[in-house]
């Protein structure tokens, strides 16, 4: 029977994991919301992996979200998530939490534990102060999607990362000094390095991060858990069991958990990384004059890098690139400058497409299109991240980015969140 540390949100689950004979890099996809703006990803992901058994027949790609019939997509999920537990493709493990390690090109390993939190310490909404903390705005528009999946759903697969600010790493890193089984070792596909996983079963090892947790919990009221990547799929999880309790759900119903990844926020291999601004189908002079009525200042050619006053925003508009320059900025970073400066002209442009993009590569690429603006931000400082959002609230949507795209975190657990 899983356990519960209920004064720090966590639950030991019972996890499902691909069987013997599932080709693990073929079952591992990466998260949904990335590479929103390449289909051509998901067609090659699409392609390697065919109609054998994967978490893409699990999740649906925000790439997808403006084609086809969505409820139709919904219950072809729904209907593959039965097939798997019917027919051995997922095998239960017992209950314990999963120590991974996820490494890139040769480099420091990124390393995290697969655990489940209690839904009912965590409100997205603004000015909430959950133990479980929201780190950016959460836009609503990004959850029907996610609550329709969810919904119905016999089980759940992750992306989500959620931070512990643990300087003295007391608890994740113990951990890889004991002698557990290795559940799995393998290359993900489309360059996204290699993830080894490992059992943590033992009670005495659970308990112990238990402990370690609970004296990480400070402040008036404490913030424990903040949230990395993954938030809109945290929130509609939330957002599935306010319903369900809301129809009577007995308080053990297995959805009032979610699946996540805790990373401690001083893992070296952990970075923050921008997220990028891109429009579409717009007149790359009319985002400018509407820019300019919100406070921002063009430059063609970018001469005022040099100046270092106020927020300066580089950005790319087909072949010409300048910067666009707030002096007397109301918010502490650029981004929550340029966002609110760009949901004020949404009314003013209503043909304008708003893409978040990870990776400056991507961002030069899809700007340099006709009808395209690019804006390229710069990084947060992963060590303000608890103390801002304990003082300020959770920063703008999209301030931050976990690593580039293609470090996002794969699919792999899974667990049944129906009764």
């Amino acid at each position: 029977m899983a356990r519960d540390y209920p004064d720090i949100a966590l639950h030991v689950p019972q996890l499902l994991l691909p069987a013997a004979g599932v080709a693990p890099a073929e079952w591992a996809v990466i998260a949904c919301d990335q590479h929103s703006a390449a289909p051509a990803y998901w067609r090659e992901t699409a392609r390697l992996v065919g109609d054998r058994p994967s978490t893409l027949h699990l999740v649906l790609p925000e790439a997808h979200l403006g084609a086809g019939d969505r409820a139709a997509a919904v219950a072809g999920i729904h209907a593959r998530m039965e097939t798997y537990l019917a027919d051995g493709t997922l095998e239960e493990q017992p209950p314990g939490f999963m120590l991974v390690e996820r490494s890139f090109d040769g480099g420091v390993p990124r390393r995290g534990l697969v655990v489940a939190l209690d839904l009912a310490h965590y409100d997205y909404r603004a000015g909430s102060q959950s133990l479980i903390r929201c780190t950016e705005g959460t836009d609503a528009k990004r959850l029907p999607a996610r609550v329709a999946v969810r919904e119905g759903a016999a089980l759940e697969t992750p992306h989500i990362l959620v931070l512990i600010d643990d300087p003295e790493r007391t608890v994740i890193e113990p951990l890889f000094r004991e002698p557990l089984p290795l559940a799995y070792d393998f290359a993900l596909m489309q360059g996204g390095g290699r993830l080894r996983g490992w059992r943590v079963a033992e009670g005495a090892l659970i308990d112990g991060v238990a402990e370690a947790l609970a004296a990480l919990s400070r402040g008036t009221p404490p913030l424990l858990y903040a949230m990395g990547d993954g938030n809109h799929s945290f929130a509609a999880a939330r957002a599935v069991w306010e319903g369900l309790e809301a129809g009577g759900a007995a308080p053990t119903h297995p959805a009032r958990y979610a699946l996540v990844e805790l990373v401690n926020l001083h893992d070296p291999a952990l970075r923050f990384a921008p997220i990028h601004r891109l429009l579409a189908d717009v007149d790359p002079e009319a985002v400018f004059k509407a820019l300019g009525a919100q406070g921002f200042v063009r430059h063609i050619g970018g001469d005022a890098e040099r100046s270092g006053e106020g927020h300066i925003v580089p950005y790319i508009a087909g072949g010409e690139r300048g910067t666009v320059v707030h002096a007397q900025p109301r918010f502490a970073l650029p981004a929550a400058s340029l966002q609110h400066a760009l949901d004020a002209i949404a009314a003013e442009l209503p043909q304008m497409a708003l893409d978040y993009i990870h990776g400056s590569d991507v961002l030069l690429e899809l700007a340099a299109k006709p009808g395209h603006v690019g804006f390229l931000l710069p990084a947060m400082d992963k060590h303000e991240l608890f103390a801002t959002v304990a003082r300020d609230g959770a920063t703008p949507r999209k301030t931050f980015s976990l690593g580039e795209a293609h470090e996002k975190r794969y699919y792999f657990e899974c667990r049944r969140i129906r009764p």
